[in-house]
């Protein structure tokens, strides 16, 4: 009887545990630990993180990709210019050297979804499809963690940015 009620808790733990997106390969490419973060009723825009693995022996470029829940989703880089935080679309794509891993993370290189159709909520998974210069198309999920999350299943939290970024679009310049 003990080890019935063993087995019905370790079921009941696992239906309750957030799932978290499986990696995704195509060709030599490996894509894991897509997510995004939740975001307030109205927003536009969101944004995307992931990371890409090329174990091939030669580079590709994420150049973009789409979802439903957005009306476009571009590839995206922070960089600070003169203290101040700017983001800018990546132009010709992100290069992803062969035997090298790029990660899209907050702050840095990342996937923007824009003209969001509606706010995404904790818990819930947004599909998108990446597209590559050589491997094509990818359909990836993303999950949805809690506002202000800097890693998938990390809490919310840390040092508030000193300046915030300018989100204004600068065409790229650096």
């Amino acid at each position: 009887m003990k080890s019935w009620l063993a087995v019905v808790a370790v079921a009941a733990l696992g239906l309750v545990t957030p799932g978290h997106a499986e990696s995704v390969s195509v060709g030599d490419l490996v894509i894991s630990q897509p997510w995004t973060r939740a975001t307030a009723g109205g927003a536009k825009v969101g944004g995307g993180y992931l990371t890409i693995e090329n174990k091939g022996q030669v580079a590709d470029k994420l150049v973009g990709g789409s979802t439903d829940a957005a009306g476009k989703l571009e590839v995206h880089q922070m960089s600070t210019i003169n203290g101040v935080m700017k983001m800018h679309q990546v132009e010709g794509g992100l290069t992803i050297e062969p035997g090298k891993t790029v990660k899209l993370e907050p702050g840095g290189y990342h996937l923007m979804l824009v003209g969001l159709k509606h706010p995404f909520k904790k818990g819930e998974k947004v599909p998108v499809t990446l597209e590559f210069e050589k491997a094509g198309n990818v359909a990836v999920t993303l999950d949805v963690e809690g506002i202000g999350a800097r890693a998938p299943g990390a809490p919310a939290g840390g040092a508030m940015m000193k300046k915030m970024p300018d989100h204004s679009h600068d065409g790229g310049q650096k």
